[in-house]
């Protein structure tokens, strides 16, 4: 079970630790990047090895690793696009301009499968998938994906000005098995480890494209992949559209229309071994991005979203606007606790699978992500 999570924010980097078994056994216990923006985190397998990207702004992304879970840092590598070739046709039909072949944000970091000693995988903005086979002493740009034709013709930037990989989803039973989702470009997947690549997300429907396109795979928006660690077939997807469901490792996806005040949002946590439970944060879409009636509430399904319990014991239920990131919900190994933080800094903790939560800050700075230790 899990003692301890991290918490990236606009502001620096938070470690939340438990001691105790109290009415309160949460507090932060330290902070470090002070002032400097932390948009993702990688606690690795044995709880000590932490890998955190920041976002210096104009100076560009960083990548720091801490083996004393957080005590101390030192700085890595950081993944580098290759310079543009002279010559090469890549332009962003929205924009009507070349999208920048340069690091923008670090948007995803995850670890390969134990099989794989010093495999991690980096989502990036503006679309390129990083791989390392050294534990991040260096990276090389997966250059299958972001040579792929339908990347240069059909993505485009969401929320964001560019495309963005900011979901990596590597197959326990097989580390070259990953899938990606790409805001806007779909979800795709390889099963050789990066050669390769097909489109996988047939089933989702985008509402902001004309009709005809709606159903088209590279037009689609996901905001956050998950899946059941224990069944990885069955994965859970909160999209710009909806919440679908895949039971076929992403090959196909399900709409689910009903959840709650909305199916809008940006966070998913799946369950670790049940594959009919998740929860999400749900929100007023598009343009407003703010909690139905001003009330933070987590939905969960545990039907495998036949229905949706609204859980909000602990939560503020009157003039709260908080917004949950797609990063910033985390769920442990157990499938009882979880953590999630809010563009308002709300810190939230749930030892009991949502059925209540214990607040444990209310001025951090905006919360980017949330990490259990594994």
């Amino acid at each position: 079970m899990a003692e301890r999570f991290y918490v990236g924010t606009r502001k620096g980097l938070f470690t939340v630790g438990r001691s105790g078994s109290g009415k309160s056994p949460w507090r932060i216990e330290r902070a470090a990047f002070l002032g400097d923006p932390v948009p993702m985190l990688l606690p690795e397998r044995g709880g000590e090895r932490v890998l955190a990207a920041l976002d210096h702004g104009h100076f560009g992304s960083k990548m720091h690793r801490s083996t004393d879970g957080g005590d101390t840092w030192a700085e890595v590598a950081v993944p580098t696009y290759p310079e543009k070739p002279e010559g090469e046709e890549d332009v962003d039909k929205f924009k009507g301009q070349p999208p920048p072949w340069a690091l923008k944000l670090v948007w995803a970091l995850e670890q390969g499968t134990p099989d794989q000693a010093g495999r991690l995988w980096c989502g990036t903005i503006p679309g390129g998938l990083f791989r390392s086979d050294d534990g991040g002493d260096s990276w090389d740009i997966v250059r299958s994906l972001w040579d792929h034709p339908d990347r240069k013709e059909h993505w485009f930037g969401g929320g964001a000005d560019w495309p963005g990989i900011h979901s990596v989803v590597v197959d326990p039973r097989d580390g070259d098995h990953v899938t990606c989702g790409v805001s806007c470009g779909g979800v795709w997947v390889t099963r050789d480890g990066g050669e390769t690549w097909g489109q996988s997300a047939h089933g989702m429907r985008a509402a902001y494209m004309p009709p005809e396109k709606a159903l088209e795979p590279d037009s689609q928006d996901p905001h956050c992949i998950r899946p059941c660690a224990a069944e990885p077939d069955v994965m859970w997807c909160q999209h710009h559209n909806g919440i679908f469901r895949s039971t076929s490792g992403g090959t196909k996806w399900t709409e689910i229309e009903e959840a709650g005040p909305s199916t809008f949002g940006f966070a998913v946590a799946a369950h670790p071994t049940d594959p009919r439970t998740a929860w999400f944060v749900p929100a007023v879409k598009d343009e407003k991005r703010y909690p139905h009636d001003g009330r933070v509430v987590v939905t969960r399904t545990r039907d495998g979203g036949e229905s949706f319990d609204v859980l909000t014991q602990g939560l503020p239920q009157e003039h709260a606007y908080d917004l949950v990131y797609r990063h910033a919900l985390a769920i442990d190994e157990t499938g009882e606790r979880l953590a999630f933080g809010s563009t308002t800094g709300n810190l939230w903790v749930t030892e009991d699978g949502g059925d209540s939560f214990q607040q444990l800050a209310t001025s951090l700075p905006p919360i980017y992500c949330v990490r259990f230790s594994s």
